[in-house]
């Protein structure tokens, strides 16, 4: 699998030298010859509204399933890491601030990506339903130690504020914080199927800059992770430069 070589790659590639290197020329960088997927998060608040009422009234917003009962204000949007958007084009430098969360670690073979992550989260998500603490960020995954057969991850999703205290950790589940620090972001539009071309992209971009990057990747799925042929699915794939 491609990230399994990426992973390995990551602890082979050399740091460039800042000061004897400095007037060589950089090479193409693949993201120009090869451009990533254009990544835009999509903005949960634009609802058709069916019917508006005289101007004195608010524009009613259709009940969908799940909604708050009438009356709750609803929720904010779930948001990213990092807020601001990239280029949706080219690689981006980014600074990654330690979010609380709720992590649930795991392992999957390769061809049971999708639904073991997707199990991941919704157990996240219940057991955060029953403890009432707020989700309040995009489901992430830590992948290391990977190998032929599969990957051993760390599911997370981002929560309001740590619990205090903290809850002991139950069936796996316990509480952390995000990977945090100076990362570079990797836009992924399309099918997971597809992702490993994203991943061919990242392995390239490292190797033409020179870039050491710790033995782990993050996936932010920016969308809902559904099923491997979405072809609308938004992942951010960060390396961390170690």
């Amino acid at each position: 699998m491609t990230r399994l070589r990426a992973i390995v790659l990551a602890g082979c590639l050399a740091l460039p030298a800042a000061a004897t290197r400095a007037q060589e020329p950089a090479p193409a960088s693949p993201a120009v010859t090869n451009p990533l997927p254009t990544t835009t998060v999509p903005d949960p608040s634009r609802v058709p509204t069916p019917g508006a009422p005289g101007p004195a009234q608010p524009v009613p917003i259709p009940a969908q399933s799940g909604a708050a009962p009438a009356g709750t204000p609803p929720a904010s949007p779930r948001q990213t890491l990092v807020e601001v958007p990239g280029d949706a084009n080219d690689v981006d430098e980014v600074s990654l601030p330690a979010k609380p969360a709720a992590i649930l670690p795991g392992r999957a073979k390769w061809e049971e990506a999708v639904p073991t992550l997707r199990g991941a989260f919704g157990k996240i998500e219940a057991s955060l339903a029953k403890a009432g603490i707020r989700p309040t960020g995009r489901p992430i995954a830590v992948f290391a130690k990977t190998d032929d057969e599969g990957f051993q991850f760390e599911a997370m999703i981002p929560i309001e504020a740590m619990p205090d205290p903290k809850p002991a950790e139950a069936e796996g589940l316990r509480y952390g914080v995000t990977p945090s620090g100076r990362a570079l972001r990797f836009p992924h539009k399309g099918s997971y199927d597809a992702i490993d071309g994203t991943y061919e992209t990242l392995t390239a971009y490292l190797d033409a800059k020179d870039v050491v990057v710790q033995d782990r990747f993050i996936e932010e799925y920016v969308t809902d992770l559904s099923e491997k042929a979405d072809d609308q699915l938004d992942v951010n794939i960060y390396a961390l430069p170690k």
